[in-house]
């Protein structure tokens, strides 16, 4: 057990926004291009049918993509990912697809369990692209930066379980719900989404390294590389790695 203390997240996960935005987006396309045989549908009607059904799709989706990627690495294995991706959220998505389109424009007819086979495809085309795109473009780690002389100092250090208070923070890690937070004075754990800490960590110089890793770009003492990425050694011998994803963006920033 550890003395730190519990601290309720509030805030949306920032993967999810984007995921959302990225399936109204698409969702905006098909209804004013009439895609998939639905040109003779008012734009009113096209509209109230995609952005439901998109994000739904992406509410669905990121669900199935926070346990996905506990099984299968998307920075090692983006195709396989996208492709387990794509089947966890379509084969299901297909009856939603068929009801809500029985519904919407097919009230009073039969819902003959027969024609799902003709959603099946067209709601996989669309869940793969969807899936390719939240894999392939979000490839920018999350950078933050020391604050300024006149901007408010970060939040994340108010943060710290009392034995480590007023320590130099040198990376955060995500473990399940919880942030082990390594510092010059040891580490602790606290209950925090790290996407949550990502946004309080503002203010002090550093960057998401891997998907679970937040590093302090001063507590960087060397970098290995083996079995195609790089691991980034940091003061008082922590390990941090370094996903593919980020490589080149941190590469770019002078990191290694």
């Amino acid at each position: 057990m550890t003395d730190a203390p519990v601290h309720l997240s509030v805030s949306i996960d920032r993967g999810l926004i984007k995921s959302i935005g990225i399936a109204l987006a698409a969702g905006f396309v098909l209804a004013f291009t009439g895609a998939f045989g639905m040109a003779q549908a008012s734009l009113a009607d096209r509209l109230i049918y995609w952005l439901p059904l998109m994000l739904a799709g992406a509410l669905w989706g990121q669900v199935c993509s926070t346990v996905i990627e506990r099984w299968i690495d998307y920075d090692l294995r983006p195709w396989l990912g996208a492709i387990v991706l794509t089947l966890a959220i379509g084969l299901p998505l297909t009856f939603v697809v068929w009801g809500y389109t029985v519904f919407w424009f097919e009230q009073g007819r039969h819902p003959a369990v027969g024609r799902l086979i003709h959603f099946f495809v067209p709601v996989i085309f669309v869940t793969g692209v969807m899936s390719l795109l939240n894999i392939f473009l979000q490839r920018t780690p999350v950078q933050t930066h020391a604050a300024a002389a006149d901007a408010k100092p970060a939040r994340f250090p108010d943060r710290l379980p009392p034995k480590l208070r007023g320590a130099t923070i040198r990376a955060v890690e995500s473990e399940d719900h919880y942030l082990r937070i390594h510092t010059d004075r040891g580490s602790d754990l606290i209950l925090m989404r790290f996407s949550d800490a990502l946004a309080e960590l503002e203010g002090l110089e550093g960057a998401q390294t891997h998907r679970s890793w937040w590093v302090a770009k001063d507590a960087v003492r060397g970098v290995a590389r083996g079995e195609g990425r790089a691991t980034l050694t940091l003061e008082g011998g922590i390990e941090a790695p370094v996903s593919r994803r980020y490589a080149r963006a941190l590469r770019e920033a002078g990191w290694y």
